[in-house]
């Protein structure tokens, strides 16, 4: 599997490695920020702790969906191409 993704990886073009770059670090971002609203009390949100849960999880759930849907739709182009 992930010599499979290498070599699709060495076949893209720089602009398909860009936006794969840029997905990837938007996937990292969210996370981070999804972990730091669950973890980080000193985090200046008037949330109360049930909210910031709830808002960081539906942000790492956000951030999943995110990379899924961005997998399915790069695969889906490559079968075309």
């Amino acid at each position: 599997m992930f010599g499979n993704f290498i070599t699709n990886y060495k076949k893209k073009s720089l602009k398909e490695r860009f936006l794969l770059f840029i997905g990837m670090l938007s996937f990292f971002i969210y996370i981070i920020l999804g972990l730091m609203i669950l973890f980080w009390k000193k985090i200046p949100l008037n949330l109360t702790s049930n909210q910031r849960y709830l808002f960081g999880g539906v942000i790492i759930v956000y951030a999943f969906f995110r990379f899924i849907r961005f997998f399915n739709t790069s695969t889906d182009e490559e079968e075309t191409n």
